[in-house]
């Protein structure tokens, strides 16, 4: 099957793959941005533990889906990896120090005996909703904004300047993305505390701040996909020269119908889902699926079409692309295989998401075990 396919189809296959669980990763954030917002939706310590006891049964999840992303990376594109994550290590070292931080809270918040203390715990909490997410965004904004390194001949990756990554948030637009997905995420958050917990009190409170966060992030979405639109792009012609063309991101939506669709699917979906939301309580799916659509839509942007995904501003030509960063013939093969149980995960995912939100979360919940 796989080994019957060409490499270059093997490499489209793998960043549909990335892609995919791109939109998943993001989608997970509700996790993060629930957490933002445990004070905002609380009135008491009560509704405060309902709140993080709902949030404590799925983060997992996200961060299971952050690994997953990370492996894919790793062995379908392993010079994306290396570059990356070697290169960049101070901006990655301060998202998994976020994330470190996220599972050392729920594991010990409630724990008798703690010694940094209950708030210090929520602290960490909102440290990992809000900058990690942030900083997230930021790197990916880097796929288009491109990143200050360059590849010796050996492909070893030698990084300009020794913010190692940090010196992308000098860079105002990508902040863009960076506030999109934090106000995203708030936005995914309430939509599930909505769904998933029985308390007229969060739910009101919940409503009325999807509305103050969706007309904070749709600016700043908006004002991400127009800044992509706009910019000149790492453009990578039939030679394999890199050279900066202009409206690139925006020529390659208008020429490949089937990613502009799933664009505008995935922002239509993300509407219905707020509605929904806001008038009812199962905006969380549609608002899922569209979460993933338009996420997916992004990657695609920029990893299939004309251009390279992880570009170098300070040499054009170590810029990376899916053909040059990918793995070999027989490694994308065997990994195909692979691939094909991911369909059971996410079954499998479904079935456990059921079947912790079949019943919806209630004060009584908390007498057993909270986090």
């Amino acid at each position: 099957m796989f080994f019957g396919l060409d490499h270059s189809d093997l490499q489209i296959y793998w960043w549909v793959i990335q892609s995919l669980l791109g939109g998943l990763l993001v989608f997970m954030f509700f996790v993060q941005g629930g957490q933002g917002l445990i004070d905002r939706l609380s009135s008491n310590e009560e509704e405060k533990s309902l709140l993080i006891t709902c949030l404590g049964r799925k983060w997992e999840l996200g961060f299971t889906t952050l690994v997953l992303f990370g492996g894919a990376a790793f062995a379908a594109f392993p010079l994306f990896y290396s570059t990356s994550f070697g290169g960049a290590y101070w901006v990655w070292l301060a998202i998994l120090f976020c994330f470190i931080i996220q599972a050392v809270s729920y594991e010990y918040r409630k724990k008798e005996g703690n010694f940094l203390g209950t708030k210090t715990y929520e602290v960490f909490l909102k440290i990992n909703g809000i900058l990690g997410v942030f900083l997230i965004g930021v790197a990916v904004s880097t796929f288009f904004a491109g990143s200050a390194f360059r590849l010796d001949s050996q492909n070893f990756v030698v990084w300009e300047g020794e913010w190692r990554g940090l010196e992308q948030l000098k860079n105002p637009f990508n902040y863009l993305l960076g506030f999109a997905l934090v106000f995203l995420s708030r936005i995914l958050a309430d939509s599930y505390f909505i769904n998933a917990i029985d308390v007229d009190s969060i739910r009101h409170k919940a409503r009325k701040d999807i509305v103050i966060n969706t007309i904070f992030f749709l600016p700043f979405f908006v004002g991400f996909l127009a800044w992509i639109c706009l910019k000149d792009g790492f453009g990578v012609g039939e030679n394999g020269v890199v050279e900066l063309i202009p409206y690139l991101y925006l020529q390659t939506f208008l020429h490949n119908p089937l990613i502009l669709a799933l664009l505008l699917l995935g922002v239509c979906g993300v509407l219905l889902g707020i509605y929904q939301s806001i008038k009812g309580v199962r905006g969380i799916f549609a608002l899922g699926v569209g979460v993933v659509l338009a996420v997916m839509a992004v990657f695609l942007n920029v990893g299939l079409g004309e251009s390279a995904f992880y570009p170098s501003s300070s040499d054009l030509q170590s810029s990376l692309t899916i053909a040059n960063a990918s793995s070999s013939y027989y490694t994308l093969s065997v990994m195909g295989y692979v691939s094909l149980i991911i369909p059971f995960v996410l079954a499998y995912i479904v079935y456990v998401w059921r079947a912790m939100d079949s019943k919806k979360l209630t004060s009584k919940d908390l007498q057993g075990h909270s986090y």
